[in-house]
């Protein structure tokens, strides 16, 4: 994958080999994997997401890709962003970030957007939540995204059935929101 983008504190780049076991590790706390399709993460998990994702070039229709988000001035890996090329034109994207660092999601999303909206030219972007998730849905929100959907009991998730949100943003609106 060839992608590197900077923020004021943030770089977002392609997960590297060296990450793995960073990633590993915030993705394993259950605070984190509470609303994740996982309940536990290990090394192994990690590295065999690695090897899935590097066998795609980046942007490739269909398939998801994770990015790294580094905190610059300590050059430290404290989450991820998922993105996933749903076809020519939409983009569903996720976010994971070690606890410590979720004030900085905002300023990732944005950062990804920025590259979604103005570099790739994509006309939708959309994100899926967990309807308990309250942190995730505030965070959506407040980047400009507006809520499309509510399902109600649509996916059985860790035992039991769970709700979930869905928020979209079109070109246009991100256009307006710079403004």
């Amino acid at each position: 994958m060839d992608i590197h983008l900077t923020s004021s504190r943030l770089t977002i780049r392609a997960l590297a080999p060296g990450d793995l076991h960073a990633f590993a590790q915030y993705r394993a706390l259950p605070e984190v994997a509470l609303y994740q399709s996982w309940s536990q993460y290990s090394y192994q998990e990690a590295c065999r997401l690695y090897e899935s994702m590097s066998q795609q070039a980046f942007a490739t229709l269909g398939y998801w890709f994770q990015l790294a988000l580094i905190e610059r001035d300590t050059h430290r890996l404290i989450g991820d962003l998922a993105v996933h090329f749903i076809d020519e034109q939409q983009v569903e994207i996720g976010v994971t970030v070690a606890p410590e660092y979720q004030g900085l999601a905002r300023e990732a999303i944005y950062t990804l957007l920025d590259y979604l909206f103005l570099e790739l030219k994509k006309h939708r972007v959309t994100a899926v939540t967990d309807a308990d998730n309250q942190a995730c849905t505030r965070l959506l929100k407040r980047v400009g995204f507006r809520q499309e959907a509510h399902f109600v009991d649509n996916i059985f998730f860790k035992g039991v059935w769970g709700s979930e949100y869905v928020f979209a943003m079109l070109a246009s609106d991100w256009s307006r929101l710079r403004r």
